[in-house]
């Protein structure tokens, strides 16, 4: 038996794996940073190093450049590996996770309420995970009485997805 392969652009296909939505609800995406980024952080390990270069010599610019290339890279992982996850039983947005039985409405944002919701409308009560590069969030109401938070912003690439992921779990909801 010969089984089909679509063969077309593989970012498309990185895409999809990394941002899904399937019938069932089930929602994955990484934060990861943007290529700008990294471009930016090369140069400054680079201008780092020949600026210690310079006055110092070759050993004390390794040593510069070598210790901010791996500050850097700490970093940029670190804070690109944030990962937002519905699954069928919880919703995790970073280190947090919640019982989907606990999640109300899920409101998609963009533009300027997606930058309000992080900002002056944001109860400091909130759980918020915030990407400055993610351009959209999703706003989630909490319904467990135990839970301090009100509700839960979460930066996200594609808000729509992501709340329509919520919805088709959400017990909570008017």
């Amino acid at each position: 038996m010969r089984t089909s392969v679509t063969r077309g652009d593989p970012t498309d296909a990185f895409r999809r794996a990394a941002c899904q939505a399937g019938p069932v609800g089930v929602y994955r995406e990484r934060l990861t940073v943007p290529v700008s980024w990294w471009i930016v952080s090369a140069a400054a390990v680079i201008t780092l190093f020949v600026i210690t270069v310079v006055p110092a010599g070759l050993l004390a610019g390794a040593v510069v450049g070598g210790l901010s290339l791996v500050l850097l890279l700490v970093w940029l992982l670190r804070y690109g590996g944030a990962q937002v996850e519905v699954d069928a039983d919880r919703l995790r947005a970073g280190r947090a996770a919640i019982e989907l039985t606990h999640v109300g409405a899920a409101e998609p944002l963009t533009g300027d309420d997606a930058r309000n919701a992080f900002g002056r409308d944001c109860d400091p009560k909130a759980y918020l995970l915030l990407r400055s590069y993610a351009r959209g969030a999703v706003r989630v109401a909490i319904t467990d009485p135990r839970d301090p938070a009100p509700y839960w912003v979460i930066a996200t690439r594609h808000p729509d997805r992501l709340a329509a992921a919520l919805s088709g779990h959400s017990v909570g909801r008017s």
